[in-house]
């Protein structure tokens, strides 16, 4: 269904940890398109809707054919006082204003993939009022698929379980240090035939450096010293199967039969590139899966 995999995603595209300018999303779109990427992924949440403002602009004289792209719904973008700030709506009428409104910033005339984006605080309104609104707009032809993103498992365990969504979007949370969406989620969207977008796979950076070090991003703020640890062990353990650290977190995310895609943020042309330089190691992926599972529980 998503057609490639490895897609990229546009926090970065919302001036996530550093501003960026037009001229630098465009020359990370334009990167990502030359490695043959066409999925993209985004949400009204990156930058008060900048990100999505960005990727369309620089999207713009891409053939709508080509490319597929994902964005988000649950958060409405306001302007309030010359500015703009976020609201929560699960609400069927949040749902439409929220992807009118993403059309509008995009500039394009449909999205291909709807997702429910952290609706762990509001779940009873996201499984009763957002998520039919957007199985109506697939029924109607108005997206291909629909599904949820979060870091929160539960949540996602409870859509896939009571729904019928394409796709869920997992973040943070089928990785090389956090694997707990295995337990559950995995197994069941297998069962289900439910795709996965895996996000999130390098955990807000720690994994995305050969030699982790101290003051490095887990789960966007500070690693703690244990997991710092942890990161220099499969640095250690990804280089006996062939694979420098950043190589090994890619391999292990694509790895489960449900991912369809892993999804990867940049910074810049140049990170878009040494992520799919990063893709395309060659290694012992099946014997890297079973290494990590199996020293995590020494680990444990």
């Amino acid at each position: 269904m998503m057609g490639t995999d490895l897609g990229l995603g546009t926090a970065q595209l919302g001036d996530l940890f550093e501003p960026l300018d037009q001229h630098t999303a465009t020359a990370i779109v334009d990167a990502a398109w030359a490695c043959d990427i066409r999925l993209f992924d985004t949400a009204p949440h990156y930058g008060l809707g900048l990100a999505e403002e960005r990727l369309g602009t620089a999207l713009r004289h891409r053939p709508r054919e080509q490319y597929r792209l994902s964005t988000k719904v649950g958060r409405l973008i306001v302007d309030i006082d010359g500015g703009r700030t976020r609201t929560w709506d699960f609400s069927a009428d949040g749902v439409r204003t929220s992807l009118m409104s993403s059309l509008r910033r995009l500039g394009l005339d449909s999205v291909d993939t709807a997702l429910v984006h952290d609706p762990e605080g509001h779940l009873d309104e996201a499984l009763t009022a957002a998520y039919p609104e957007l199985e109506r707009m697939r029924s109607a032809g108005i997206v291909d698929a629909i599904g949820v993103g979060s870091r929160h498992l539960p949540s996602l365990v409870r859509f896939v379980r009571e729904t019928d969504v394409d796709v869920v979007m997992v973040a943070g949370r089928l990785t090389m240090l956090d694997h707990s969406a295995l337990d559950e989620l995995v197994p069941l969207c297998e069962h289900r035939g439910v795709q996965i977008l895996n996000v999130g796979v390098f955990n807000s950076g720690i994994l995305a450096t050969p030699h982790p070090a101290a003051g490095g991003r887990f789960d966007y703020t500070v690693a703690p010293d244990a997991v710092v640890e942890r990161a220099g062990e499969l640095a250690q353990l990804s280089a006996r199967f062939g694979y420098t650290l950043p190589q090994a977190a890619i391999a292990f995310a694509r790895h489960p039969a449900p991912v369809a895609s892993v999804v990867l943020g940049a910074e810049s042309a140049d990170q878009v590139r040494a992520n799919v330089r990063a893709a395309e190691a060659q290694g012992d992926a099946e014997g890297l899966w079973n290494a990590v599972l199996e020293t995590e529980g020494e680990h444990g």
